[in-house]
């Protein structure tokens, strides 16, 4: 009788790591998609503008979307698929030099068992600043 029980509670407990019981599956993330930069209205500022609109034409730019100056995210308004458009902070334009613009479509999140998709981020162009 002890042999039959032991047996049984060791194919219970096989079953059951077999079956995935202990463990749940996990999806890594898949890319999602990378948005392209075509051009920037304007690509350039003089130092010391105010309240100068970017204008960021392009594709693939998600409805999160957001426009990334020096790494850093602008509040950005999405347009279209093919176009966003940020206030450039005029602490940004004070003074002469240039900015690196990129575009960050943000990540999803998946479900419980992992999934969603990747951040991704466009090429980059330069915004001069006179």
């Amino acid at each position: 009788m002890k042999i039959t029980k032991t047996f049984l509670l060791a194919a219970l407990l096989a079953l059951g790591a077999a079956c995935g019981y202990s463990s749940k599956a996990s999806t890594p993330a898949s890319a999602g998609a990378t948005p392209s930069i075509d051009a920037l209205v304007p690509d350039n500022a003089n130092a010391g503008s105010t309240s100068v609109i970017l204008t960021v034409n392009g594709s693939s730019f998600n409805s999160n979307a957001t426009i990334d100056w020096n790494g850093a995210a602008l509040t950005t308004s999405h347009v279209s698929t093919n176009q966003l458009t940020a206030t450039v902070p005029d602490s940004d334009l004070a003074s002469s030099g240039t900015a690196i613009v990129t575009v960050t479509n943000p990540g999803t999140a998946g479900g419980i068992y992992g999934g969603g998709t990747m951040a991704e981020t466009s090429n980059s162009m330069t915004f001069a600043i006179n």
